[in-house]
């Protein structure tokens, strides 16, 4: 009996520390104060999977602090890759980038991210309806969510600024017609989406992030290497010195 108490003891101790380590999980990160507040948006080609294959983040990140801007990234989402130190600072590894998800699933989420983190000033959208395309989901409709996304941004802060990504392709021996045809096609919508989108107070940018992109670039089948991801970043930062505060 001696035995069975001790035991039990034990055990309600470990229930109590498991469910004080998944509140603490569960706990939101502070708003951030900062001005430009960068919101980096979308799927895995944002979360990155290092040493697997990267995100642009860390590049941008460091040629943003090279260059003296103040910034924050925002997002629920946290980077657990290790990176090197830049300068002497760590890297910023708040995000909203969730591997695998669809521009439906980006869209149901997304009001509530936003309650979490506090309104962006900035927006990165990454490969929008990437993943639909991949799983050969109705393309009205993703064309519909991403334009879903915009308004829900645009209604959380009017003055918002969203750069939104005419999507690389993925590596050629893996992009089918099927895939081409649809990855071009929202090339030419993503144009069509800023424009329409934009409004006196929140510019919407469409940036080419498929011209002069190959499988040099590729990590595996749809995620980009470091040299990806580097010119990923050179391409949003040559915008946001235009858009940064």
């Amino acid at each position: 009996m001696k035995f069975s108490i001790k035991f039990l003891t034990i055990g309600l101790s470990i229930l109590m520390l498991t469910a004080c380590e998944k509140d603490d999980d569960t706990n939101p990160k502070p708003q951030s104060t900062s001005i430009n507040k960068i919101l980096p948006l979308g799927a895995s080609r944002v979360e990155g999977a290092r040493p697997e294959y990267e995100s642009y983040r860390y590049e941008l990140w460091k040629d943003l602090k090279e260059n003296d801007w103040t910034f924050d990234f925002i997002g629920t989402q946290s980077d657990e890759a290790t990176y090197p130190a830049f300068n002497s600072m760590s890297f910023d590894i708040d995000h909203e980038g969730r591997s695998g998800s669809t521009s439906g699933e980006i869209l149901n989420g997304l009001n509530d991210w936003l309650n979490q983190t506090g309104s962006p000033d900035i927006v990165l959208f990454s490969s929008p309806g990437g993943n639909d395309i991949l799983d050969g989901q109705d393309y009205n409709q993703t064309i519909s969510n991403i334009n879903a996304i915009i308004d829900a941004l645009q209604t959380d802060n009017p003055n918002v600024t969203i750069i939104i990504e005419q999507p690389a392709q993925g590596r050629s021996n893996f992009m089918t017609t099927e895939y081409t045809n649809a990855f071009n096609q929202m090339r030419q919508d993503v144009l069509t989406i800023a424009t329409d989108q934009t409004t006196t107070n929140s510019q919407v940018i469409a940036i080419d992030m498929f011209t002069g992109f190959n499988d040099t670039h590729m990590a595996d089948e749809d995620h980009y290497n470091e040299a990806g991801a580097e010119l990923n970043a050179i391409r949003y930062y040559k915008v946001l010195v235009d858009v940064l505060e």
